[in-house]
């Protein structure tokens, strides 16, 4: 019979003075995140990084003092790119920074550097944060340790197919640098990491705060807010339910939605192009089954303590209930990465269940891992249930260490706050599909947003950020917008805002499958284009069965005479919509428009769209 068995494993106080005297053994891993996939592999070579007796310290990019940054011997960045070359969000702030011009030359002399990347090819501006970072990094003079890892997350694999390679050969690195001492080892893989934190249940009226004292009456004396979460990158405004509206046709197959939210007294604005980034809560199905599955008791408090003092503490009420943290923390529908069934196997006790997982955790069985987990999109919760004995043995204290964090999602506002005072309006597509799985997958913001009833009065967490999409502030300039399906949202805010000021010169390309069943805002368009303020180009793909499919790039070759007087104007250009193959292919039509009437070669309508990217007149917002 096959048997691992999971120990703790805890230094020794001359191992500890060791490593704490020992500087040059401390790894800081700093990670720019957006969907939490930089944050797991970065807490993943922590966990690595330890076994090897390095002191490890893993904070996001914006949480670290990047004065400190000129003293570190030995960091690795692990970033993600979002939109079209963008650091994610709590990485803005270190990247305006570390660009900085007038930084000197000689600045990070004293570090040497790991970068990997985590991005998506189908996008064009591919990992492009890891690898400018890179060069940057570079020219202040630090010292690269290795090759930029740019994980690919179209490769059929998947990003572990780039990142566990590229972390055994920095770990293998990082040991001919720092080798380990007389009678040192490298912790065995079995070995089962300490929890970061400490789960401290309380009842009735006594509370234990997080730094040990005892309060009463429910009142903790600590730095968090009591009465309600406060979340990263800032509290969210609890915006009111104005109305949930279903925007498609009853029969057709794609549920949209345009939801109102009132930010009445919340002092927040947006401009054109701005994203509203929304907290979701986990449908309460899927919460019900968690709780029940796991034996828990749903309104249990407890409150956390640190055990690792390198580790902060979640962002969640203290005390805080069991329903609380299911409902709206831990990440219960996501798809699992390869790290989460590494830890699963730390709690596997049964000989079917380890075997199966120490096959998904071996390089060997990626290809069948991705087959299990991310072909069909399993959830973390199935997953759960296929592994019955390794989930009932799991602590709640390892909750923290083995579940994700749900994630915010982010919409592009689809409204104009001169057209719409005290609002924020969202053009929400319910995310449900059929895989070989019988129950369909479905999409936690959205479906959680869909099934919000206006009647019960219920808030939406909400705040808001700047996008990708800059638009001109001349309102001479003419703007020519793509954006085929819920693409339309971030320009339906631009020329709302433009009418409401009586600005014609907007231009918009709208696709869609049926005219009568997914033309989003079709009446507020066609009063525009009454009115003279707009002219509008439409595709609808699935009208006429019979006929070839006629996209919006068939749209634009069909108004190439038209389109290029206005690029002779020196008009903007915008994409917004799925990354898979319009963008490409809208930008092929304009190319041709431009070899056509511009009379250029190839090349030279590539240079003509390349300098219309640098002057920041050709722009695009996309998503997979």
């Amino acid at each position: 019979m096959l048997q691992i068995i999971c120990c703790h494993w805890v230094p020794t106080p001359e191992v500890i003075r060791l490593q704490i005297m020992g500087s040059e053994r401390r790894l800081l891993i700093l990670f720019g995140s957006q969907t939490g996939t930089a944050q797991d592999v970065a807490e993943k070579l922590s966990r690595e990084a330890r076994r090897r007796h390095f002191l490890t310290k893993v904070v996001a990019l914006d949480s670290y003092d990047i004065a400190d940054l000129i003293t570190e011997k030995l960091v690795v960045f692990v970033c993600s790119t979002t939109g079209q070359g963008d650091p994610p969000d709590n990485m803005t702030t270190f990247w305006r920074f570390i660009m900085r011009r007038n930084l000197p030359q000689d600045s990070l002399g004293k570090l040497s550097h790991a970068v990997l990347g985590l991005g998506d090819s189908s996008y064009q501006k591919f990992n492009f944060v890891a690898k400018k970072l890179h060069k940057r990094l570079l020219q202040l003079g630090s010292t690269s340790l290795m090759n930029v890892g740019l994980a690919d997350d179209s490769h059929d694999l998947g990003a572990d197919a780039v990142v566990y390679p590229w972390m055994d050969n920095f770990l293998q690195k990082l040991l001919s640098m720092y080798p380990l001492a007389v009678g040192q080892e490298v912790i065995p893989s079995h070995f089962r990491p300490r929890p970061r934190f400490k789960v401290i249940f309380v009842d009735g009226n006594d509370r234990t705060s997080p730094n040990g004292s005892i309060t009463t009456n429910g009142n903790i004396k600590s730095g968090l807010d009591t009465r309600v979460p406060t979340w990263f990158p800032a509290q969210p405004f609890p915006a009111k339910l104005i109305s949930n509206d279903r925007v498609t046709a009853p029969d057709h197959f794609q549920d949209t939605r345009l939801v109102r939210l009132d930010i009445t007294g919340s002092n927040i604005s947006y401009d054109p192009g701005d994203v509203a980034v929304v907290y979701p809560k986990n449908m309460p199905d899927t919460v019900d089954d968690f709780l029940s599955y796991m034996n828990l008791d749903p309104d249990q408090e407890f409150i956390l303590h640190q055990i690792d003092p390198e580790a902060s503490l979640p962002r969640i009420p203290q005390p805080c209930t069991i329903r609380y943290i299911v409902e709206n923390y831990y990440d219960i529908n996501c798809v699992p990465r390869r790290s989460f069934f590494e830890m699963l196997l730390y709690f596997a006790e049964e000989e079917r269940e380890q075997e199966k997982l120490e096959e998904f955790t071996s390089s060997e069985g990626q290809d069948e891992l991705f087959s299990y987990c991310n072909r069909v999109r399993r959830t973390l919760l199935e997953v759960l249930h296929d592994f019955p004995n390794a989930s009932a043995s799991i602590p709640m204290e390892y909750f923290f260490d083995v579940i994700p964090v749900l994630q915010p999602r982010s919409f592009s506002i689809a409204s104009s706050l001169k057209a719409h005072p005290g609002e924020i309006q969202l053009l929400v597509a319910v995310v449900k599909y059929q895989t070989r799985i019988k129950a369909p997958r479905r999409g936690v913001c959205s479906t959680w947003l869909a099934e919000l009833d206006p009647a019960l009065g219920p808030h939406v967490p909400v705040w808001v950020k700047k996008g990708t999409i800059k638009f001109p502030t001349d309102h001479k300039t003419p703007v020519i917008m793509v954006g085929p399906g819920t693409g339309v949202a971030p320009f339906r805010s631009f020329i709302e805002d433009r009418v409401s000021e009586n600005i014609s010169g907007s231009e918009l390309y709208f696709g869609c499958r049926y005219s009568m069943k997914d033309f989003y805002f079709q009446s507020q368009w066609k009063e525009y284009k009454d009115q003279g303020l707009l002219q509008l180009h439409t595709a609808f793909s699935r009208d006429n069965e019979d006929a070839d499919r006629y996209y919006v790039q068939h749209a634009i070759r069909d108004s190439r005479e038209a389109l290029w007087n206005l690029l002779k104007q020196n008009a903007c250009f915008f994409i917004a919509g799925n990354a898979k193959n319009m963008p490409d292919a809208v930008r092929d039509s304009v190319k041709n428009v431009i070899m056509q009437y511009g009379h250029l070669s190839e090349d030279e309508a590539q240079n003509f769209i390349k300098k219309m990217d640098q002057d920041k007149r050709y722009q695009a917002e996309t998503w997979s």
